[in-house]
């Protein structure tokens, strides 16, 4: 596997007036995540093999991978060649993915954001910056995978991961976690909300704690998202305010706000 290729084959995608904006920013997390707009959205991108292994595949990306590429280049070094340190990159990504960073089995995976986004403060790597600012709480719930086991190919015909994912799911449900009511967020979003910051869409569909995630853009003063979008088919930058997203989804409750450590 090449992964230089594989880290940079998105780069031909970018949109280049995004790409010099971008550059302009201070925030690296943003400018990082500018090269992969346009890049495919591609669902189940980490089911594809039969055994659990850590996938690097920056050429399809679904809204967590999207993210967690993002984090992992910026935490990564510049090398000397001008390209990010690899073994780097590679350990943020798995640390960001799998529980403790360690990779056993499909359980092992962080399937849910809850838990994704404990693992990675826990980790040092990211923050949650809702809790800060935000009074409001909510409890999360988790179990939708294991009540359509058919939708997962890892769990269809397979009574021992359901059983370990059921197991992860009880411990997650019912964890208090800070976030924004959807009535309460305001097209500008907050000035603690900083371009780069991860966005979590909280629902209330069940067993289902997050919807959706992306990374937040300001753009004349709206708060708006940077994405790989199920909709859109690629990474884009949301026409509207995550505001009118949140109105727009019916079961979508809130958001949470992390931010990368660094």
């Amino acid at each position: 596997m090449n992964l230089k290729r594989l880290l940079f084959s998105a780069v031909g995608a970018v949109l280049l007036s995004a790409q010099a904006f971008a550059q302009t920013l201070s925030n690296e997390v943003l400018t990082n995540a500018v090269s992969y707009l346009d890049v495919p959205y591609v669902a189940g991108v980490l089911d594809q093999n039969n055994t659990e292994e850590l996938v690097l595949n920056t050429d399809e990306l679904d809204c967590t991978t999207f993210v967690e590429y993002a984090i992992a280049l910026t935490l990564a070094p510049m090398k000397e060649n001008n390209y990010k340190d690899e073994e780097v990159f590679t350990n943020y990504v798995q640390k960001l993915r799998y529980r403790d960073g360690k990779i056993d089995g499909y359980a092992s995976r962080l399937h849910y954001m809850t838990e994704w986004a404990e693992n990675a403060i826990k980790s040092g790597i990211l923050e949650d910056v809702t809790a800060t600012h935000s009074q409001y709480t909510t409890k999360a719930q988790a179990g939708y995978m294991t009540a359509h086991p058919n939708l997962y190919r890892q769990l269809a015909n397979n009574a021992q991961n359901v059983q370990q994912m059921r197991a992860i799911e009880q411990r997650i449900n019912g964890t208090e976690v800070h976030y924004i009511p959807k009535a309460n967020l305001p097209n500008d979003g907050y000035d603690w909300i900083h371009d780069g910051d991860i966005i979590m869409f909280t629902t209330s569909e069940p067993g289902l704690d997050i919807a959706h995630m992306g990374l937040a853009f300001k753009i004349g003063g709206k708060l708006t998202l940077m994405h790989a979008s199920s909709t859109e088919g690629k990474v884009v930058v949301s026409k509207v305010t995550i505001n009118k997203m949140l109105h727009d989804h019916e079961k979508w409750t809130g958001i949470r706000v992390l931010r990368v450590v660094k």
